[in-house]
């Protein structure tokens, strides 16, 4: 196979992987094409979590002409038993003469064992092809699998003039359907959903994925699951008939001296899991709540807060990509701002860089990442 033929095979099975990004979770997306030459024998993707992986669906596509043909892979085989046989074994006994894969499996159950086992059983194997791109495919697995830590996007809906809600409380709507068509597909990507209790007293949301504001989904698996759903809540103030609480898993993050309030066993009754986690005069521990969420599986995390939970993961530099939702209008010196931030002086200014701009309906959507100063590089240039 040429270089060319190796690129072009694996742009497909990374646009596969892209079809399960609403329903992989809590596993990574992965995409596969199996092929002779420009001939594509099989394909496949993973759809969802205990179903068959991306390499089985693309091998029982391919069937005998596997024999000899090359597997194109985004993400390394895995090697292990887990809800499913390893994918490793089953393509050394469908016989492909070759595995090219974008990158390694962090996973230290993985993490190159599946390779080494293709180039034991004599399959030659070449990595590193579209690296980069197919890390974008699971950007909170890799994240998790590295450091323990899920992948934070913070979500803001904001006006001109930087405020998310009228003084009052007042927020429906700044935005449009369009805009709130791809949050919903955002929460849909998400394995979780974090809130502050003040935005449920205040806003009471259900913080779910709404089929009917789910808009077009293209080629992607059909979503069939509900984000798990966070609230920071040091006391254990959210109400019982919150809707928050329904339809679906809620975690809730107090402190360890609420644990066993009144308050917290009411909500544990309901179903709700209590979580008792570091609390400052600042707010939650966010170190100590992403951790537990790493244990719990947590992929990918989206942050829909009010100021002052936004504000603290801005702060402590917690903040992976932000999504910025802008809407034509103003509301006024006196709305509430999308982060309260400390700052006094400029040099504590936090910049950002744009990684994409789009338009929805009459709104601009940015997605944001924290700028990364180089060694040589001054805050003041």
């Amino acid at each position: 196979m040429t270089p060319s033929q190796d690129i072009a095979m694996m742009a497909r099975a990374i646009q596969l992987a892209w079809r399960g990004r609403y329903s992989t979770h809590p596993n990574p997306r992965v995409g596969c094409v199996i092929a002779r030459g420009d001939l594509v024998l099989g394909e496949g993707w993973h759809e969802r979590a205990g179903e068959a992986h991306a390499e089985i669906r693309a091998l029982s596509q391919a069937g005998p002409d596997a024999r000899g043909a090359t597997a194109y892979v985004t993400l390394e085989p895995c090697s292990h038993f887990g809800r499913t046989p390893p994918c490793s074994r089953a393509l050394i006994e469908a016989g492909v003469a070759r595995v090219v894969v974008a990158s390694e499996d962090p996973n230290p159950s993985v993490s190159g064992r599946g390779l080494q086992q293709l180039r034991d059983a004599g399959i030659r194997v070449k990595d590193g092809v579209l690296r980069e791109e197919a890390a974008r495919l699971n950007p909170g697995f890799l994240k998790r699998m590295r450091n323990g830590r899920p992948w934070v996007r913070l979500k803001m809906a904001a006006s001109l003039d930087g405020r998310t809600a009228m003084a009052s409380g007042e927020s429906k709507w700044i935005t449009g359907p369009e805009s709130r068509s791809d949050v919903q597909r955002l929460r849909a990507m998400s394995d979780a959903i974090l809130t502050g209790v003040n935005t449920v007293l205040v806003d009471d949301p259900s913080l779910t994925v709404r089929r009917n504001e789910l808009g077009e989904i293209g080629d992607a698996t059909e979503p069939s699951r509900q984000p798990l759903r966070l609230i920071a809540d040091r006391d254990a103030r959210t109400p019982s008939g919150a809707k928050i609480l329904q339809g679906g898993d809620v975690h809730l993050f107090c402190s360890s001296e609420a644990m066993s309030s009144p308050a917290a066993q009411d909500l544990a009754a309901l179903g709700v899991t209590l979580n008792g986690v570091g609390w400052q005069d600042s707010g939650v521990n966010l170190g100590q709540l992403l951790d537990r969420l790493g244990e719990l599986g947590v992929n990918e995390l989206l942050v829909e807060a009010g100021p002052t939970l936004a504000g603290g993961f801005i702060v402590e530099g917690l903040v992976d990509e932000l999504w910025l939702y802008q809407a034509p209008v103003f509301l006024g010196s006196e709305g509430r701002p999308t982060a309260r931030l400390p700052f006094k002086d400029m040099c504590e200014k936090i910049e950002w860089l744009v990684t994409d701009r789009r338009q929805f309906g009459v709104d601009t959507r940015l997605i944001l990442a924290p700028k990364v100063l180089s060694p040589n590089s001054s805050a003041g240039s």
